[in-house]
C-alpha cells in the first residue's frame, strides 16, 4: 500500500525544507515552491517526492497546479509554509505589495483548501496546517503590508476549523514567534546566541505532532517560540 499524499507549499531553505525532510518518512511529497534547482536538491535526498513548480501570486497556475496534484492522489495533509512580506507603515506601502501579500497568504491557502478538503472530509479524515506568526494577532505600525493578511490567513482557518473539524479533519495554525535559523537571519544578527533561533527541525518536529494529535485532543491556535524569546 503506497503511503499517504502530503502537499507543503513555501520549500525554501529553512522550515519548508525541514518539513519535507519531517514528513518524507511517512508520506509522499509534493514539494511547491518557485525555485526549481532547490526543489530539484531536496527531491534526491527524499524518497517519493513529487516537485511543483508555482507562483502562488498567479491564480491561474495555483488552480492548475492543484489538478496536477490530484493525478497524484488525494492529500491527507496540506501546509502551507509559504509566505509573502514586507515592511512599510499605513501611510508608505504600496497597495499592491499589499495585494501581492494577500495572494499568497491567503488567497492561495483557500484555494488549496477548496481544491483539497472536499477529499478529506470524503475520507473522513485529513490534516490542514499553516504556518504563521504572531503578525496575526497583532498589528504593528511597519508591518500594514504584512500583518492583515497573516491575521486573515488565520481567521481563514478558524473558519475552516469549525466547519471541517466535526467531519474529521483537522485545522491548525503554527505560529513562529522567532527569527528561524536561516542564513539571511544569521547574517543579519551576528551576535545573536545559537539558542536565540529556533531550528527549522524543530518547527517541522512540532508541525508534524500537531498533524498526528489524537482526536481526543486537537489544537487549532499554536503558538511556538524559543525558550528566551520575550513575550
Amino acid at each position: 500500500m503506497s503511503k499517504p499524499l502530503c502537499v507543503i507549499t513555501g520549500v525554501g531553505p529553512g522550515t519548508g525544507s525541514a518539513l519535507v525532510r519531517k514528513f518524507a518518512h511517512d508520506y509522499r511529497i509534493v514539494m511547491v515552491a518557485r525555485d526549481r534547482e532547490r526543489l530539484e536538491r531536496l527531491a534526491s535526498e527524499v524518497p517519493d517526492g513529487s516537485i511543483m513548480i508555482c507562483d502562488l501570486c498567479d491564480e491561474a497556475a495555483l488552480l492548475a497546479m492543484c489538478e496536477q496534484i490530484k493525478l497524484l492522489g488525494d492529500p491527507a495533509v496540506l501546509i502551507h509554509n509559504a509566505v509573502r512580506g514586507g515592511v512599510g507603515d499605513v501611510l508608505s506601502i504600496k497597495p499592491a505589495d499589499l495585494q501581492k501579500n494577500f495572494q499568497v497568504n491567503t488567497m492561495a491557502l483557500l484555494h488549496l483548501v477548496q481544491a483539497f478538503a472536499p477529499a478529506m472530509v470524503a475520507a473522513g479524515s485529513g490534516a490542514i496546517l499553516a504556518t504563521g506568526n504572531t503578525a496575526a494577532y497583532r498589528g504593528r505600525p511597519n508591518f500594514v503590508s504584512f500583518a492583515p493578511t497573516k491575521a486573515a490567513q488565520r481567521i481563514l482557518l478558524e473558519s475552516a476549523a469549525r466547519q471541517l473539524g466535526p467531519k474529521g479533519v483537522h485545522v491548525a495554525y503554527v505560529a513562529i514567534d522567532a527569527a528561524i535559523d536561516v542564513p539571511w537571519t544569521r547574517a543579519a544578527l551576528p551576535d545573536a546566541p545559537n539558542d536565540f533561533f529556533a531550528r527549522p527541525q524543530d518547527i517541522a518536529a512540532e508541525c508534524f505532532h500537531i498533524v498526528h494529535q489524537p482526536r481526543s485532543a486537537w489544537t487549532f491556535d499554536v503558538v511556538i517560540r524559543p525558550f528566551s524569546e520575550g513575550w
